[in-house]
């Protein structure tokens, strides 16, 4: 097996120049992305398919998930769908889907998946993401057997966080893939 293929999953509205995926993806030429073809209106079914063709389109690599927002969510949602080995998934800042929501465009994502994730996970949440509290983020996180990660009072982990290409983010990717 060669070397790993990272595959960056973005949520509602993709993520845009100065967000730290995008930073990410541009600092590594062999990473790729999944597009969607409806970045605003989103549908669980086609962003889990779209997710599907991604993965289904590598060879030969393993593959770790690096996703934000509403693409943790495809991620659980594929996983329950798909049996792919994959090494790691990264999941940053996923969204509330059943509780006091707050964007009703994730509505189609609702419920959480309920079950372990057949991979390792490390879930990262801020305490005043507007999205999704912390208390629920660790709630998310145990549920889905993830590795949990309070990296403090970052917004929603994004572009208006001002983390630039996020360096902490990296080392914890990194602490992910060493454990």
């Amino acid at each position: 097996m060669a070397e790993a293929q990272i595959i960056h999953v973005p949520g509602l509205g993709n993520s845009g120049s100065e967000h730290w995926q995008t930073y990410w993806q541009q600092q590594d030429s062999q990473s790729i992305r999944v597009h969607q073809e409806d970045w605003d209106n989103p549908v669980c079914f086609d962003w889990v398919e779209q997710l599907q063709n991604t993965i289904s389109a590598v060879k030969d690599k393993e593959i770790i998930l690096i996703a934000h927002s509403l693409g943790c969510m495809t991620v659980a949602h594929w996983a329950k769908k798909y049996k792919v080995t994959i090494k790691a998934a990264f999941l940053v800042a996923p969204p509330e889907v059943e509780q006091d929501v707050e964007l009703t465009e994730v509505l189609d994502f609702a419920p959480f998946p309920r079950f372990k994730l057949p991979f390792k996970s490390m879930l990262v949440a801020s305490s005043d993401d507007d999205y999704l509290t912390i208390k629920r983020a660790e709630w998310l996180a145990n549920l889905w057997g993830s590795k949990f990660v309070n990296i403090g009072p970052k917004g929603h982990i994004n572009s208006y966080s001002n983390i630039g290409d996020w360096p902490e983010g990296k080392m914890l990717l990194n602490q992910l893939l060493s454990s």
